[in-house]
């Protein structure tokens, strides 16, 4: 890695399906989305980035974001099953990244997967509640797949971005009807 990957990270905010998205990524891959990106978000996500990583933001001066932005294009349209992008998990640790990785690695686009299933695939069953924590601290959602985390009885669960906007993902992904209005 060159110096330049430990002294910045590069943003951009995206439109998309579901609002405004803000990227970022360092040398080593996309390291967090967020959602509602209105100048508010965005500022607070650059000021709690810099200070996780020890490093200045700079808009997406060499092209880091672009495979992002493409790939994330593509999955809105319905044209991108899965990322497989390079990620640096450098925001999340210990079981949460565990359980992060589980799901980005083996529950599939138009799938579902129980917080309790989760916590056994990870190793720790009966950890349902703290997959939950995990699908709370997830900074790269969309792209690791916490929207597909639901209930074991049905229901759909917490959502960082909103009920609304996990609904709509899981619309596009064919996991639930559009809503009728």
């Amino acid at each position: 890695m060159n110096s330049f990957e430990w002294t910045v990270f590069e943003w951009t905010v995206m439109d998309s399906d579901i609002g405004p998205l803000f990227l970022a990524a360092t040398g080593r891959g996309l390291v967090q989305v967020a959602f509602h990106a209105d100048d508010a978000v965005r500022d607070q996500a650059l000021h709690r980035l810099s200070g996780r990583l020890g490093a200045a933001p700079v808009a997406d001066a060499s092209g880091l974001l672009a495979e992002p932005v493409s790939r994330l294009d593509a999955y809105f349209k319905g044209e991108l099953k899965r990322f497989a992008l390079p990620l640096d998990w450098s925001l999340s640790g210990g079981f949460n990244r565990v359980v992060l990785r589980e799901l980005y690695d083996s529950v599939p686009y138009g799938t579902v997967v129980g917080y309790g299933d989760l916590a056994a695939r990870a190793g720790q069953p009966g950890a349902a509640q703290a997959v939950g924590a995990a699908m709370g601290s997830n900074p790269l959602p969309v792209v690791v797949p916490c929207h597909r985390v639901v209930e074991t009885g049905g229901g759909l669960g917490g959502f960082g971005g909103g009920l609304e906007t996990k609904r709509r993902l899981l619309a596009l992904e064919g996991v639930l009807p559009e809503p009728l209005f």
